[in-house]
């Protein structure tokens, strides 16, 4: 039983949040490295023929270097079993990264150092403060010019309303930066520029402030400033107090650069040691929550997607188990269907590379073969005591368009293409009383998801179709 306990209390599952262009997915990736889970990292926007991100599997994600859908990415790194949920930046898919912070215990918001607090980092956090969860956070990019750390500190505190608390400080920014002092450990992290993005790790330089050495090493007017920065925070901040962590009332903040590698691996190191295990997600029918150390199997769709292997045209159900342990074959019960079923495959996804699960423990994401009786925010589970999770909040379309095919003789194509991409929550449809299916209206929260829509018909369903934008 001790096994089934530990293997539980090593996971950590969380979300990483930001505005589009902070560096989310940069970050993502360096963890990864670090994890050993990829051996090089792939420059997200390279240049044409150079690798695309490991978590951006679509085509329209590897031409325009956005991420589009959340992927999962699991990896093991000291010990502990690692799950990220990589989420769209862009506002045009807020939904489906609402959606997946549901299935997340903490969050990482990648804050850019020049540009603080953005539109979509605000959406996200208040996200993540009605569920409670903790947030993490990363200040990136801190090899290119910078604001003043004290405003970015301050910036978060007063538009997102969270105390902060900075586990290291930055020495300078841009062309000056040069590393990071650690207030805990009271040693500096030196900053290299060796010209090339970063794929080896920074060197360790110990030594107290104040001693004449480090003159040498910052430069003077460097070294005074960071002394000066280090005694006003001790004096004037936040304490650091876990249980405020915990509850998402106090953000440990991190300062480093992502592309060149600097900081990433202690903010991994940290993050590991001061995150929640999998928390206790509460049943609706008895209100309580479900403890995920009992030992019958229990979780809930959170997301569905089609189409991820283009030789199998297959729907892929994500669920969050959220109590006892997955086995492959196992028998369970869906609650919404009222029905048995066997989990017959459980995968875990490395963006599109897939290994066949053969167990997984409360907190872990599986990927569950749909064959299309799933709907977000189902719950399946085992045992004789059936639970039933929380639905997953829909949010309301904001545009609308109809879309018609152009081709008639594809209408088959043209229905089960539109009738998997809403199952999925990437579209809404609405139909015309006395309409035909050859034209749909259909609503989406950002017009970037029109563009998808389009592509993925054409990709995945050879279907062209026409859109006409409506006032409404």
């Amino acid at each position: 039983m001790e096994n089934f306990i530990e293997q539980i209390d090593k996971r950590r599952t969380f979300a990483i949040i930001s505005h589009p262009d902070a560096g989310k997915t940069t970050l993502t990736e360096k963890l990864l490295l670090y994890g050993g889970a990829i051996q090089q990292a792939g420059i997200v926007k390279g240049k044409k023929g150079a690798r695309a991100a490991v978590s951006d599997w679509m085509e329209i994600e590897k031409q325009r270097g956005i991420s589009v859908t959340s992927s999962v990415l699991q990896f093991r790194y000291n010990g502990y079993c690692v799950n990220i949920l990589d989420t769209p930046g862009h506002q045009d898919f807020s939904e489906d990264t609402y959606r997946t912070l549901m299935a997340a215990d903490s969050a990482v918001m990648v804050i850019d150092a020049a540009k603080g607090v953005e539109n979509q980092t605000k959406k996200l956090f208040k996200v993540c403060t009605m569920r409670g969860i903790p947030i993490f956070t990363f200040i990136n990019k801190m090899d290119r010019d910078a604001q003043n750390p004290f405003d970015l500190l301050e910036e978060i505190e007063q538009v997102l309303g969270i105390e902060t608390y900075p586990m290291n400080w930055p020495i300078g920014s841009g062309k000056e930066f040069k590393g990071v002092y650690d207030r805990n450990k009271k040693e500096i992290l030196a900053f290299q520029h060796s010209g090339k993005v970063g794929q080896q790790q920074a060197e360790k330089i110990e030594a107290q402030l104040g001693d004449p050495g480090l003159d040498e090493l910052l430069t003077k007017p460097l070294h005074d400033t960071l002394s000066e920065d280090i005694e006003l925070l001790d004096g004037a901040a936040y304490e650091f107090n876990l249980d405020k962590v915990r509850h998402g009332m106090l953000t440990p903040v991190f300062f480093g650069s992502a592309l060149t590698n600097f900081g990433v691996e202690p903010f991994l190191k940290e993050f590991l040691r001061l995150a929640p295990t999998p928390r206790a997600y509460t049943d609706t029918l008895t209100s309580e929550p479900v403890d995920p150390c009992r030992d019958d199997f229990s979780g809930f769709v959170f997301k569905i997607q089609a189409n991820m292997d283009k030789n199998h045209r297959d729907r892929i159900a994500f669920v969050r188990i959220c109590s006892g342990k997955f086995e492959r074959g196992m028998d369970a019960f869906h609650v919404q269907g009222n029905r048995k079923l066997k989990l017959a495959t459980g995968t875990s996804m490395m963006a599109d590379d897939r290994a066949i699960v053969d167990e997984a423990y409360a907190g872990d994401i599986v990927g569950l073969f749909d064959p299309g009786i799933f709907s977000i925010g189902d719950t399946v589970c085992s045992g004789k005591r059936h639970v039933q999770y929380p639905q997953i909040p829909t949010f309301a379309p904001e545009m609308f368009a109809r879309i018609t095919q152009v081709d008639t003789l594809k209408r088959k194509q043209f229905v089960k293409g539109m009738e998997e991409l809403a199952q999925e929550g990437a579209i809404q449809i609405f139909r015309e009383l006395g309409a035909g299916m050859e034209s749909v209206i259909v609503g989406v929260v950002g017009v970037l998801q029109f563009e998808v829509l389009e592509r993925r018909l054409k990709a995945e369903y050879r279907v062209e179709v026409r859109r006409q934008p409506l006032p409404y």
